[in-house]
């Protein structure tokens, strides 16, 4: 907070597509699309269009018994595009705030869907190593980065966690730092999942098997971009699901075409009990969330009233009907074949860009899922040495590329890029070259 408040900080005041502009006219990239929510650019026509012709209607009505004409139709969008071919299928949405309220609603409904089904009486749940769900107290409780989560460790529930994969500093697997493609994974025994079914196995013995496994699916963001090799998901998800606990999938970061299917689970066909969805959704320009659960788990709060059965939780801004408009004009936009021709060209052109930064001696691997990508930055690429996080080696790249007409915050000391679709394969290429200057400046 001091250094943060011994300069003045960049002040934004407009955008247009991938560029923002500060108050003194200067002009910069947003390479991490305004901290992972924007899809489309900013300013995009089709959605400032929308805006307007809701808030010509109206901007906001209470959804406490109420319905609204565009958070229904969207309810019925994304109950469409997460349909799996595996069941259970998600049918139901509840609406929230944003992705920590989003988590925050699917553990309520996981926590009594297991005391009200018999499964437990104390519910219990599983998430993995440096998971980040959000910060209210349920999300947080659910995280476990000490460097995020430590402090507020006396007003939390406690949850178990089981190790996350990191090829890159697997402690089974010593693969070699410069591969970046699917050869590091040649000697991998899957001890990983290994774990995770002995975790399962033995809180099932212990007569209080766990009420759902909750993660991130195909990469943990703020754990700093670390993806999970391929078929993790789909095995991990099998193993829960095999021991009887529901699959909560944190899509916050990961849905809405970032990883390339719509949601990441699709891309290894794992059907969550529950999903959270929010940042992208109504393509950055609106704060919104939303919880979509099965008909299993629905079923679960339906009662007589005297029952009181219902499901006590709920926002003041739930369903609110300019984030829902803005949401549907993304969503439209994101299905079209101009946006996937988009998402394909940039997704490519980001790969190539980064391929160039392997012969930099402070780059210890490139990770690239889709259109998100991590740099980490190490003191020695041959031995993985890392920088301590207080010699702040991502924050002074991050820094220099600023300098450099490039804006993005790093995860300790992987520097992140995450271009909005709209930008271009050139805009995309700067970046990068921004990313290299900046580790030369920075790093010698």
């Amino acid at each position: 907070m001091r250094d943060w408040m011994k300069r003045e900080p960049v002040v934004i005041v407009a955008g247009r597509g991938a560029v923002l502009r500060d108050e003194k006219g200067k002009e910069y990239l947003d390479a991490n699309a305004s901290i992972w929510t924007n899809l489309h650019g900013h300013g995009h026509p089709v959605i400032n269009a929308a805006i307007k012709r809701q808030l010509g209607k109206i901007a906001h009505s209470s959804a406490l018994g109420l319905a609204s004409e565009p958070a229904s139709l969207l309810a019925e969008k994304l109950v469409r595009l997460a349909d799996s071919p595996r069941r259970p299928k998600l049918r139901r949405v509840f609406f929230g705030d944003d992705g920590s309220t989003a988590m925050e609603a699917a553990l309520k409904m996981a926590y009594e869907f297991a005391r009200r089904t018999g499964r437990s009486r104390r519910p219990k749940f599983l998430s993995l190593q440096s998971a980040y769900h959000g910060d209210t107290v349920g999300a947080v409780s659910l995280g476990h980065i000490g460097l995020f989560h430590g402090a507020y460790h006396g007003l939390l529930f406690k949850t178990d966690s089981v190790m996350a994969p990191y090829c890159y500093r697997c402690p089974f697997n010593r693969a070699r730092p410069e591969r970046a493609d699917a050869r590091q994974y040649r000697q991998c025994q899957w001890e990983c999942t290994d774990l995770v079914e002995r975790k399962l196995r033995a809180q099932k013995r212990k007569g209080n098997p766990y009420a759902a496994f909750v993660f991130e699916p195909l990469i943990q963001g703020a754990a700093g971009m670390v993806p999970q090799p391929a078929g993790w998901l789909r095995r991990a998800a099998d193993i829960a699901r095999g021991h009887g606990a529901l699959l909560i999938a944190d899509e916050v970061m990961t849905g809405f075409g970032r990883t390339g299917p719509m949601f990441a689970c699709q891309q290894e066909r794992v059907a969550p009990d529950l999903m959270a969805v929010a940042k992208g959704m109504t393509g950055g320009y609106l704060p919104m969330g939303a919880t979509l659960t099965s008909k299993a788990v629905f079923g679960a709060f339906l009662g007589e009233y005297d029952e009181f059965k219902t499901f006590f939780h709920g926002h003041s801004f739930t369903a609110n009907q300019l984030g829902a408009a803005a949401a549907l004009a993304s969503l439209r936009l994101l299905e079209s074949a101009a946006c996937a021709r988009a998402r394909r060209r940039l997704r490519e052109a980001l790969g190539g860009a980064l391929q160039t930064l392997w012969d930099l001696p402070n780059v210890g691997d490139i990770r690239q899922v889709g259109l998100m990508a991590g740099v980490e930055l190490v003191r020695n690429w041959k031995t993985r040495e890392p920088f301590a996080l207080a010699e702040r080696a991502g924050i002074r790249v991050c820094e220099a590329m600023a300098k450099r007409g490039v804006l993005t915050r790093p995860v300790g000391n992987v520097i992140v890029l995450i271009p909005p679709y709209c930008a271009t394969p050139a805009q995309a290429r700067r970046m990068v070259a921004a990313l290299r200057e900046g580790v030369d400046e920075v790093c010698v």
